[in-house]
């Protein structure tokens, strides 16, 4: 099998995954990031903005907010519906067009700023998809990513995950994202002045219980998996789940409260 066949599969495995569950059911605990990125980077009225896998929209409407001029792509067609009904609804101007990550539809240097909001990291060719933002961003123009770290909570979800059900052979762990030297490695020798910032997003579930509900019902990740489980498999994944939030967890006699850790990192186009 080769590496470009091997990519291809795993690519359709993950949009199945991704297509899988009920992403909009999660996708609101990610707005309160994907505001801060946009913030974070500087966006302004009239900059080209590409949202990539941009899901829902969070940060493509909220530098389309700002004025920008902005496109998100996502290779899930039903969130990009999600990502237009919600941009009608709040009466700003967004493009949203179907595409991988690897593999976007767009001249070189096209936008002035490049984004990506717990998106690319799941994409299933690291090195393609971050030549793909560096390409598409123009001299000068400004990259900004926002991914989970492999250390917080979110990257400690997916890795229990994946003790349960291994991921599909070719897989990279997408918390190679939130290390900031992986990030610059993957975007090369094309950008300059890398940088990275750690921050945390507090999360308020009913319980530790209600969250792992919550994920295994609607989160691509966790629902594909316990998919592939027997009965006492999906059980013992409920089980660990509901032992982590607690580990990461405070007050759950009034509801459990976790933060989750994400990295922000930003680089410029040579």
């Amino acid at each position: 099998m080769t590496i470009t066949t091997t990519h291809s599969e795993l690519r359709d495995k993950q949009q199945k995954v991704w297509s899988s569950g009920d992403y909009n059911k999660i996708a609101a605990l990610t707005i309160p990031l994907s505001e801060h990125l946009v913030d974070h980077v500087g966006i302004g009225s009239g900059d080209r903005v590409l949202d990539v896998a941009t899901g829902t929209g969070h940060a493509a409407l909220a530098a389309a907010r700002r004025g920008a001029v902005v496109t998100g792509t996502d290779y899930v067609p039903a969130l990009l519906d999600i990502a237009r009904r919600r941009a009608e609804a709040e009466d700003v101007a967004a493009d949203f067009t179907e595409a991988d990550a690897e593999s976007q539809p767009f001249a070189d240097g096209t936008f002035d700023f490049v984004l990506s909001a717990i998106g690319v990291m799941f994409s299933a060719d690291h090195q393609q998809a971050a030549r793909e933002l560096v390409r598409v961003c123009r001299p000068g123009g400004r990259i900004g990513l926002a991914s989970w770290t492999p250390e917080g909570f979110v990257g400690q979800l997916l890795g229990t995950v994946g003790r349960h059900a291994s991921p599909p052979p070719g897989a990279q762990p997408p918390t190679r994202w939130g290390v900031e030297a992986t990030v610059a490695e993957l975007l090369g020798d094309d950008v300059t002045d890398v940088a990275s910032s750690t921050h945390t997003v507090v999360q308020r579930f009913t319980g530790a219980e209600e969250f792992a509900d919550l994920f295994l019902t609607y989160y691509g990740p966790t629902f594909a998996a316990a998919g592939r489980l027997d009965d006492a498999g999906k059980a013992a994944l409920r089980a660990d789940m509901i032992d982590l939030a607690r580990s990461f967890g405070s007050g759950e006699g009034n509801g459990l409260v976790t933060e989750w850790e994400y990295r922000v990192v930003t680089a410029t186009r040579r």
